[in-house]
């Protein structure tokens, strides 16, 4: 099979694209025809050794997929020959990537692809909006009728957690460039502040008068003195962006009104927290309150270049699709 890959970590010049041999399945995996993969942020991560995770090499990228079940192992129940699913947990944890005509997953970590949604526009959500599940609810305790507070709202991330937060039926103060404003408040914001300007923390009190219950940093900023001032009490701080930032943490306004700091990565979330959240996905995908502004369309022989567009910044909130065909 043809796949995006890499013999050691390093820059973008790493990435190979070639024959390896086709994956086997085991007892509980699920081979996959795959159709369409794409690039996260994570991915330039793992492929540069930004982050510590056990790979062997040749090392497949590649974190998220769509496409056909091609053969299942012999424990596995639950998936059919020809079935359309999805992953977005491969490429760590000791799994090879997706970036490839087929792939292994394990049976607990596959979902099934709701029924006519196209699977270019499913495999641009299935990271973010994992994440931004992941980070309101099982990590921030989300909670209906609360004031949640997204910074980077029109990001790829931010945007899922405003449509998340909103359909939550919380109050969403959406942070982001003014021309982003309608965006946001058609995702479901019912307020939206420039992210522009020395006075961010004054305007957000104002958007916030009882105080937020959850902030969310989609964007790493991880401006703590901004996020502790405008917390309710008890109120949380949720980080999940913002690899190498080192802010300072206002200590005393943080722990008397018993407000918390949390962070979290996907990287590290469990099968069932994952499984959880694929609930929440498909149900984006089904009702379409969620769908990529705009989509960048490459072959997969094209990871590299993939790749070499996120750590240029140059894509500005476009997903990629890499294309198996």
């Amino acid at each position: 099979m043809r796949a995006a890959y890499i013999n050691e970590f390093g820059p973008v010049q790493s990435i190979r694209f070639g024959e390896l041999p086709d994956p086997r399945p085991g007892v509980c995996d699920v081979l996959v025809d795959v159709e369409v993969t794409t690039a996260n942020h994570v991915d330039t991560f793992l492929r540069s050794g930004a982050v510590n995770e056990p790979v062997e090499f040749p090392f497949v990228l590649g974190r998220d997929l769509v496409g056909r079940v091609s053969a299942v192992g012999d424990g596995v129940t639950g998936f059919a020959v020809g079935e359309r699913v999805w992953c977005n947990s491969l490429g760590h944890g000791g799994r090879q990537g997706a970036a490839a005509e087929r792939a292994v997953v394990p049976a607990e970590r596959l979902y099934r692809l709701p029924d006519g949604v196209a699977p270019e526009t499913a495999v641009t959500l299935l990271h973010p909006a994992a994440t931004a599940y992941l980070g309101l609810v099982t990590h921030g305790g989300l909670r209906a009728g609360t004031t949640v507070v997204v910074i980077g709202a029109a990001g790829n991330v931010g945007a899922a957690m405003v449509a998340i937060a909103a359909g939550a039926g919380a109050r969403v103060v959406a942070v982001a460039h003014e021309r982003d404003a309608a965006y946001c408040r058609a995702l479901g914001a019912d307020a939206v502040v420039d992210r522009r300007g020395d006075d961010l923390g004054a305007r957000l009190s104002r958007a916030c008068p009882g105080g937020a219950a959850l902030y969310v940093d989609a964007a790493g900023v991880n401006h703590l003195a901004t996020a502790v001032d405008v917390l309710a009490w008890r109120g949380r701080i949720v980080l999940l962006a913002g690899l190498h930032t080192t802010p300072p943490l206002p200590v005393g306004p943080l722990y008397v009104q018993d407000r918390s700091v949390v962070g979290f990565a996907i990287t590290r979330a469990t099968a069932a927290e994952l499984a959880e959240a694929a609930r929440c996905v498909n149900g984006l995908l089904t009702d379409g309150r969620l769908r990529p502004r705009e989509v960048h369309n490459l072959p997969l022989s094209a990871t590299a270049e993939a790749h070499r567009m996120l750590e240029s910044g140059e894509l500005h909130g476009r997903r990629v699709v890499l294309t198996t065909a």
